[in-house]
């Protein structure tokens, strides 16, 4: 695919060079665009790119900068989700963002929702070209983990952040989703009616995901902080949430990554024995909701005794651990009779918030995850966990992003 651009500095650093005057919103904005155009014909991140409106949106940060005004995230270029994904990014663009472009998703027809379609073709896995970067948010992924562009949105229906985060080695967040009354609409409603999706966010810093949820939910804060004496956050371990069955490799390096995570001191990891987790498999739950027509009765029993037994859980700690999915990077031509989604989609149906981390390489070559759940509202203990565990990484490995103003 050509060579990889150096991964940016964390966003929060190029929004503070851009207030204080040592860079423009223009040269970040500039410095994006070249970087999609040497590597996005290969890379195929990006179905859109917004060249004249990019350069004219940083032009108006630039003027709204000089003129006195703090935006929290100036200057940043961000990929937003899909062709139709510029709405959501508002409260992004307000605080300074200027999208460069609207990132793959999958097209008409794909069977599995494990690749995007950019303008120049099925979008790739950086780490391999053969690999999918899973779905749906494949083109956002990609280009953060190509170092296209800083953060990039996504949306969160099954995995769709999570799943390509995890297999293309960067952190993606999903926010608390939204469960709709009962009789909150038919089952044929738009996809969000059914409570299943969450916006979210891909970045390499996990500070970033920090300051994307700042401006998304201001004043939202913590949501439910970790119980008094509960310092480091309070973890449990689950392999297969009670019903996945995941191959060795990614679940060896997901756990290996939760203990690391207790060794820094980020977390205090229980023994799974002392908060065991059996949740129902949700796939029937899951599919049943999506499904026009469906009886609902036994997808909601499956939800409310799951929802119960989370809710147990998480009285007693404040995250559990689980590998992001049960199975590397497959090919392009599907996973076969396989849900890489096994151990994401039950929070989808719960709208728990979780944030898949980078849990290490495969022997493929591939990266895999690790993902933290917290309760409703604990985005912040998420994300704190989280950048703990950035710094740690990156006290072990030089810093590779290149010198900014």
């Amino acid at each position: 695919m050509g060579s990889v651009p150096p991964a940016w500095p964390p966003a929060v650093e190029i929004a503070a060079a851009v207030r204080a005057g040592r860079l423009s919103a223009v040269d970040a904005t500039g410095e994006a665009l070249a970087r999609i155009a040497r590597t996005d014909r290969s890379l195929c991140a990006f179905a859109e790119v917004w060249e004249e409106r990019a350069r004219a949106w940083a032009r108006e940060v630039d003027a709204r900068v000089a003129a006195g005004r703090r935006l929290p995230l100036a200057g940043v270029p961000i990929g937003v989700k899909g062709r139709h994904g510029l709405r959501a990014a508002c409260p992004l663009v307000a605080a300074g963002c200027v999208p460069v472009g609207a990132t793959a998703v999958p097209g008409p027809g794909t069977p599995w929702q494990t690749w995007g379609l950019g303008a120049h073709g099925r979008t790739v896995n950086p780490w391999r070209a053969d690999r999918t970067p899973g779905g749906s948010s494949a083109g956002s992924a990609a280009a953060v983990a190509a170092g296209l562009v800083p953060l990039a949105t996504g949306s969160d229906g099954a995995g769709s952040v999570r799943i390509p985060a995890a297999w293309c080695g960067v952190t993606g967040l999903k926010t608390t989703n939204r469960r709709p009354p009962p009789g909150d609409g038919p089952v044929s409603a738009p996809r969000d009616r059914t409570g299943l999706a969450a916006p979210g966010v891909l970045v390499h810093h996990a500070a970033d995901a920090e300051a994307y949820w700042q401006v998304m939910a201001p004043g939202a804060g913590a949501g439910p902080a970790p119980s008094p004496g509960r310092v480091p956050a309070v973890a449990v371990f689950s392999a297969d949430l009670g019903f996945a069955d995941p191959d060795p490799e990614p679940l060896a390096l997901a756990r290996a990554a939760a203990g690391r995570l207790a060794g820094a001191g980020a977390v205090r990891l229980l023994p799974s024995s002392d908060a065991p987790l059996r949740l129902t498999d949700p796939a029937s739950a899951w599919l049943a909701l999506r499904t026009p027509g469906s009886d609902l009765r036994a997808a909601e029993r499956v939800r409310n005794a799951n929802d119960r037994l989370l809710a147990d859980l998480f009285s007693r700690v404040d995250l559990l651990l689980t590998p992001t999915t049960p199975n590397a990077a497959h090919g392009h031509e599907g996973p076969g009779d396989r849900y890489s989604t096994a151990l994401t989609w039950a929070f989808n149906l719960s709208g728990h918030p979780a944030i898949s981390i980078p849990a290490g390489v495969g022997a493929d070559g591939c990266p895999v995850g690790l993902q933290l759940v917290a309760a409703h509202g604990g985005e912040t203990t998420l994300l704190a966990v989280a950048r703990a565990a950035h710094t740690a990484r990156a006290a072990h490995t030089s810093s590779c992003h290149q010198a900014w103003p």
